[in-house]
């Protein structure tokens, strides 16, 4: 077979055209900007639509790529999309001020216990649907907390050991669509469960004025990384090498941790992917300089790096969204699935929320819940970005979301999972 791979800098070219044709859906069609859906998936569900629409008119096949005719496929390059995927989370690590840690309080604790209590509900919900159908109960698990709280990169890793150790065949392949599914979904109710729930509480949308005010306001003292994308920030060259200098000691570092020299002095069963790396980095690296040799971080170009990383990262993932492998979900797989979307939304609306303090910031978390609940971080950012552009800021959300989303979940659902495993073994 023929190979055509789409090279990095084409890829980077389809994804910003991505963002933009979603920038004006989203600026034209009333119904997007209701229900708070991102950019990003706004522009990247419409090609992933085109792309089905071309793979139904000209009889397109799968197999490892798009297939064109005989023996020729075009796969677009994702070494970008794990590039600015690395760049968000060094992002967040190197804007984890512990200071500003310090500010979260308890109620980081509470959201933490709030998303440990869903993983195991969502475990629940799969491996009993699971069951129900006829099923191994540990596939259920696939459809649960390995793919839509873990991800892409879960669901890679515990796909392999339920293959070789547990004799499930496709688990891998399963798992990435269920996480690919996931990834959708979340990007798709955050906004409007965030929306109703701030409605409820009679809060109106600041008024276009206002939120340019919001966007141009310069006082980043109170303002967390990922708060405002639109706001203008003055970086000057200086600063931007300096972070980039930064970024790439953090990405180096995750390079080498996740190295197989690196990981054979860990246990077997120890595995980090490598995106905690570059964050715990980031975090070690921040405090390190900030703390202890007095040196003053440029949080506006860690800002800049880190909004136009989530973005790219967003437009690429959906850029490579074959939505023919969602069909190809047997029944049984796309049922569980659709439970657990329910299930997510239900859980942020009434338990989120309410547990959370029942007010603006608890809404906007209960929305970024639903992002990284059922797809990622970067999803979780986008739909609480698509919620205080237009109601104001919130930077208790924006503070809790990324640390209990891109690192202590992953330790919290390896927990979890292991005991699930361990009982249905």
């Amino acid at each position: 077979m023929n190979t055509i791979i789409v090279n990095p800098y084409y890829t980077l070219i389809a994804a910003t055209l991505v963002l933009l044709i979603g920038r004006l859906l989203v600026s034209k069609i009333k119904l997007l900007q209701n229900f708070n859906i991102p950019e990003p998936v706004a522009g990247g569900l419409l090609m992933s639509f085109l792309v089905y629409l071309l793979y139904i008119v000209t009889g397109l096949s799968f197999e490892n790529g798009l297939t064109f005719g005989e023996g020729i496929s075009l796969n677009f390059d994702k070494g970008l999309q794990d590039s600015f995927m690395l760049f968000f989370f060094t992002s967040i690590g190197l804007s984890a001020d512990f200071s500003r840690l310090k500010s979260g309080g308890i109620g980081l604790f509470i959201f933490l216990g709030v998303v440990a209590l869903f993983i195991v509900v969502q475990n629940i919900v799969g491996v009993g649907l699971a069951s129900a159908f006829g099923l191994k109960p540990i596939i259920g698990l696939v459809t649960g907390s390995i793919t839509l709280t873990g991800g892409h990169g879960t669901a890679g890793a515990w796909g392999k050991t339920l293959e070789q150790d547990y004799h499930i065949q496709g688990a891998t392949a399963l798992g990435m669509a269920s996480a690919t599914f996931g990834l959708v979904l979340g990007g798709l109710i955050g906004g409007p469960v965030a929306r109703r729930l701030v409605n409820k509480m009679g809060r109106k949308p600041l008024s276009e004025e206002a939120q340019k005010n919001n966007n141009d306001n310069d006082n980043d003292t109170e303002v967390s990384v990922f708060e405002q994308p639109e706001k203008q920030r003055l970086i000057t060259s200086k600063s931007a090498i300096e972070t980039m200098a930064l970024f790439a000691a953090c990405l180096s570092f995750s390079a080498l941790m996740d190295s197989d020299t690196v990981k054979a002095f860990f246990p077997e069963k120890f595995t980090l992917p490598q995106f905690v790396w570059a964050l715990f980095f980031g975090v070690f690296l921040r405090n390190i300089l900030t703390y202890v040799f007095k040196i003053k971080m440029f949080d506006r170009a860690i800002d800049v790096f880190g909004n136009a990383s989530l973005s790219l990262f967003l437009g690429i993932a959906l850029l490579n969204l074959k939505l023919w492998q969602l069909l190809d979900l047997a029944l049984p797989m796309l049922v569980i699935l659709a439970a657990q979307t329910f299930v997510m939304s239900t859980y942020a609306y009434f338990v989120t929320y309410r547990l959370m303090g029942k007010d603006y910031d608890a809404a906007v978390l209960a929305g970024g819940h639903c992002g990284f609940g059922l797809g990622a971080t970067p999803t979780a950012v986008a739909n609480m970005q698509s919620i205080t552009d237009k109601f104001g800021p919130s930077h208790k959300a924006f503070l809790i979301v990324p640390m209990v989303g891109a690192f202590f979940v992953d330790f919290v659902n390896a927990f979890i999972l292991s005991g699930f495993v361990y009982f249905l073994s």
